[in-house]
């Protein structure tokens, strides 16, 4: 059981009173649940489950997933991570000094195109040296990258690519129950069905959606309704 506010089932569209025992955001980061059975398997990342179950036979024991923001990339690193007992880094973090404590290990470097292109090099270099599993995940696939390294480019192009395409309706309608149950906030199917042919139909603006409805349902005491959809929708 955690300690994050609790948001109400309830569907009606009455606010909240002081009895309830909901409490307003404090601003804190909400856990996301990177288990393997909570990720939802589709259409579009069925090449890239396929990919992960055929660790360790990767070529050359490297291999680089992408697809668009909130597609699952980091989830899936995430249960890589557990299958292979790798560790898992930021890009955006991987310097030049950093590169040989990291490479000791088998590794997945999240949002990899945010890497120090020199560093991100000589990891890839090290890895195949020491026969390390190497999983690399990044909005877009290499070639869209713009690399100024020469070096790097050629590696990178070499690598074997897994892609998470954008999701169909039904997937992304199980993707935002799962980022409001992770919120702890139950809402019923009406509320997502509406919503989903109003908005923009990608992963990163469910994920958007999500913590906008969370933060007005928090902010007014009340639950997530049609109403409350309604009354954002009309306001953008």
């Amino acid at each position: 059981m955690t300690d994050q506010p609790h948001h109400p089932a309830s569907q009606s569209g009455d606010k909240l009173d002081g009895k309830s025992g909901r409490q307003l955001s404090l601003g804190l980061a909400l856990p996301e649940s990177w288990a393997a059975e909570d990720f939802l398997p589709a259409e579009g990342n069925h090449a890239a489950l396929g990919w992960l179950a055929r660790w360790p036979d990767w070529p050359g024991g490297i291999l680089l997933l992408h697809g668009p923001p909130g597609s699952g990339k980091t989830h899936l690193a995430h249960i890589w991570c557990g299958q292979a007992g790798a560790g898992l880094a930021e890009g955006g973090m991987l310097t030049e000094a950093a590169v040989d404590d990291l490479a000791r290990a088998a590794l997945a470097l999240d949002n990899a195109e945010a890497a120090d292109p020199v560093a991100l090099f000589h990891l890839i270099n090290l890895m195949r040296e020491r026969g390390h599993g190497l999983l690399l995940t990044a909005a877009k696939p290499p070639a869209a990258w713009n690399v100024a390294l020469a070096d790097l480019a050629s590696r990178l192009k070499a690598l074997p690519l897994a892609e998470i395409h954008e999701p169909d309706d039904e997937l992304l309608a199980a993707v935002m129950v799962k980022l409001f149950a992770d919120r702890q906030l139950a809402v019923g199917e009406g509320v997502i069905a509406y919503l989903l042919p109003r908005m923009e139909r990608s992963f990163h603006a469910a994920r958007l959606w999500v913590a906008r409805l969370d933060a007005a349902a928090l902010a007014e005491q009340r639950a997530v309704t049609i109403g409350l959809v309604r009354r954002l929708l009309e306001a953008e």
